[in-house]
């Protein structure tokens, strides 16, 4: 899944259109497939592998950006007797349509995942399994993983099990109609159960020192017969539903450890280089950080509407970096095994038509619970996931950063010379005269260089726009 967020609509696309095609040529991207794997999808959504457990009496809804079709995930939320809560979670059934070792199978290994660029998506499997018969469209009965997670009255996991159903989602809904219904009270249970669980969620991350960040989407706006940049901020809903997705995915790793075979999704502590930089950004950023207050702290204490907290958040994203999959089969859970970022250990289990590893990480759960082995299929395909998943994130993550200055470069490219306010929110050490600024408006953040004395780091600054080329030429400014 992109780290950042970019969405072209109405006057932005076209300008842009020539450069995102040449991008696609130059990193390789694969676009259509090939005949003999929209064969394979269009037969496999005719005739899937079905479940014998039904549970479409459930009234299942999704929460999905509005014109999404890829729907992977699917809950129902009820209380329990003892006062505690019962999480039913539906997770589209990819291995229902995927035959091992097919050309349906192999494409997806090929793609790894599903690349968002801000004109479309290139998917990781065929629009007629990922957007049709494997999507947990409302009103369609189809195959899923359906995982039951019992909680406590304080929101902690006290049972799970996971097993193939039928399932029938009853409504798609989005996330501001989702925040406008709990926040007016109209809201009626199962949903307005999200925001209960969703914060009973969210304390228990911070109390076992995770943190979930809640970067802003840039989005390209139109504005007085033009368009701009500007940030989204993600609705407390938004984070309430990531809840649910995190609580899966630590039950699918205790699943796994338990059982003794798992694929895990792993981060290493940031070192304290990486820490310390990013304090000099919320210096320059004017964000309070206090060496007394952890990272995790202040970043819950920051607001993303606040544009200058918005780039602070983006900065976050770096200490991210090193991000893994960690593989075991014999028992012996590695160390360390936790993701730095959840504070425990966790899985990718929840997104399977957009993320090849999964439909792994689904299969081991599925067999771990019935107390089987997994699947050989599945046991020969792990020690490869990694390296396949680090392949494909880095494609993901090429695409993110180019795409990124493609769209900039392309709205700043008629206004070369002008001059803007800006925030200096990083000096290179080796060379003080170079840098990275942040603009509030336009929501630009890019490259200064061309001075001849220190940047004066966490200030204000009157920046000259000096390139501004999409495709071409990134955005770079100088001191003005």
């Amino acid at each position: 899944m992109p780290r950042r967020h970019i969405h072209v609509t109405g006057a932005a696309e076209a300008p842009l259109r020539a450069a995102l095609r040449a991008l696609r040529t130059e990193l390789t991207i694969p676009q259509a497939f090939p005949p003999a794997v929209l064969a394979e999808a269009e037969a496999a959504a005719k005739a899937p592998t079905l479940p014998g457990h039904d549970a479409t009496d459930i009234p299942f809804f999704t929460i999905d950006p509005p014109t999404s079709t890829d729907l992977d995930q699917a809950m129902h939320l009820a209380r329990r007797a003892d006062g505690g809560y019962r999480v039913h979670y539906a997770i589209a059934d990819v291995a229902a349509f995927v035959a091992p070792g097919s050309a349906l199978d192999a494409e997806a290994h090929r793609r790894v995942l599903t690349l968002y660029f801000p004109d479309g998506k290139v998917p990781l499997h065929p629009a007629v399994l990922s957007e049709g018969a494997a999507s947990l469209l409302p009103g369609e009965t189809r195959p899923a993983l359906l995982w039951r997670i019992d909680l406590d009255a304080e929101g902690r996991r006290v049972a799970t099990d996971v097993r193939r159903a039928l399932v029938r989602s009853r409504a798609k809904l989005d996330y501001a109609g989702v925040q406008e219904r709990i926040d007016s009270g109209t809201a009626k249970e199962p949903l307005a159960l999200l925001r209960e669980i969703g914060m009973l969620r969210e304390a228990l991350e911070t109390e076992r020192g995770g943190i979930s960040l809640n970067v802003p989407e840039q989005e390209i706006v139109d504005w007085d017969h033009s368009y701009s940049l500007a940030y989204r901020a993600p609705l407390p809903a938004d984070g309430w539903n990531a809840q649910i997705s995190l609580l899966t995915g630590m039950a699918a790793a205790d699943l796994m450890t338990a059982a003794g075979t798992g694929i895990l999704r792993t981060l290493p502590t940031a070192p304290d280089g990486a820490v310390a930089r990013l304090r000099r950004s919320a210096h320059a950023l004017g964000v309070d950080w206090p060496h007394h207050v952890s990272y995790a702290d202040v970043v819950r204490s920051v607001d993303p509407t606040d544009p200058r907290h918005a780039a602070f958040l983006q900065e976050c994203t770096t200490l991210l970096r090193g991000a893994g999959y960690t593989v075991f089969t014999d028992g012996s859970v590695p160390s360390p095994a936790v993701h730095a970022a959840v504070a425990d250990e966790y899985t990718h289990c929840t997104a399977p038509l957009r993320r090849l590893v999964d439909r792994y990480a689904g299969e081991l759960c599925v067999a771990a619970v019935a107390g089987q082995e997994p699947p050989e299929w599945v046991r020969a395909a792990l020690d490869a996931l990694p390296r396949e998943m680090a392949e494909g994130s880095r494609r993901a993550n090429g695409v993110e950063r180019e795409t990124v200055d493609i769209v900039e470069a392309a709205l700043m490219s008629g206004r070369i010379g002008e001059v803007f306010d800006a925030y200096v929110i990083d000096v290179k050490e080796r060379d003080p005269a170079v840098g990275t600024v942040h603009l509030e408006d336009p929501a630009v953040v890019a490259r200064i260089e061309g001075g001849e004395t220190r940047l004066p780091l966490g200030e204000w600054l009157r920046v000259r726009l000096t390139q501004a080329d999409p495709g071409r030429a990134k955005v770079l400014f100088a001191p003005a």
